[in-house]
């Protein structure tokens, strides 16, 4: 009997809950194998024996924190070493809601190491190697709130930092996707509303208090399902999916009439 394929690889960062655990039970369900990437090893070891018992899924766990510099080479390393893998889920990521004075600057440090750089620098790692074999994803988890910078705080958190790393993804995502779209690897920004996880109790919100929230599994159903067809820009709980299509053509409008060397009157008039 011939030997089956070797099963597709993908590392999940913050796969210890929310989001993070729903997209590794729906990857080992799908049939691969994991390096689950997250700081709380006792977590990733209670998914990683149930994963392999229920879908005999071969399961890595890396406890890090990708704020380390030390823990992220490591985890660089260890993308750019293996040809199975498949897919790469830059999921980590926590809230850090405050007013911007009261923001602890380590907070805010720490923020945009995980959602900025941890999640270029495991893109840098993966792609080279996903380019040359001409096939495999990368899926960023940013949030509605990329799009939220216009909006006042209340009902919406505080949130100046946090949202503009999501913005930060959402346009990385958009500009890579051009880079990458005739070799054969597919990404895409996944902009999640409100989802039902620890995420908000962890981020001093109480969830008793908030609206109805998607599932994690329906955002990982949508979001595989998107990268399946195609789409850059997963919105999960958009329906009119033309309202993308009128964001990016008012963005393109803008930056072909503003790129002239021509002041604008109403700055002229001053």
């Amino acid at each position: 009997m011939p030997n089956s394929p070797p099963r597709p690889l993908a590392l999940v960062t913050g796969a210890s809950s929310g989001i993070g655990a729903a997209f590794a039970e729906r990857l080992a369900r799908e049939g691969y194998d994991l390096i689950l990437v997250a700081r709380r090893r006792d977590r990733l070891e209670a998914a990683a024996a149930r994963l392999s018992r229920e879908f005999s899924a071969g399961v890595e766990v890396v406890a890090a924190d990708l704020t380390d510099a030390a823990a992220l080479a490591q985890i660089e390393a260890r993308l750019a070493d293996d040809e199975r893998l498949g897919l790469l889920v830059n999921n980590a990521g926590f809230g850090g809601y405050r007013p911007f004075v009261e923001i602890d600057p380590k907070v805010a440090d720490d923020l945009v190491a995980v959602h900025v750089r941890a999640a270029t620098r495991l893109a840098r790692a993966a792609l080279p190697g996903m380019m040359g074999r001409g096939r495999g994803g990368i899926i960023n988890i940013a949030s509605l709130l990329a799009l939220s910078g216009a909006m006042p705080p209340n009902p919406l958190p505080y949130r100046a930092v946090y949202a503009g790393a999501k913005a930060f993804l959402l346009a990385f995502t958009e500009a890579l996707a051009g880079e990458v779209v005739h070799a054969g690897v597919r990404v895409q920004a996944c902009l999640p509303g409100l989802v039902a996880t620890e995420y908000h109790a962890v981020a001093g919100r109480d969830p008793s208090k908030m609206p109805p929230m998607m599932s994690a599994a329906d955002v990982v159903a949508a979001s595989l399902a998107a990268l399946a067809s195609g789409e850059v820009v997963c919105v999960p709980g958009l329906e009119d999916v033309s309202l993308l299509d009128r964001l990016s053509e008012l963005r393109r409008a803008i930056l072909l009439a503003a790129n002239t060397p021509v002041l604008a009157p109403r700055y002229r008039a001053r």
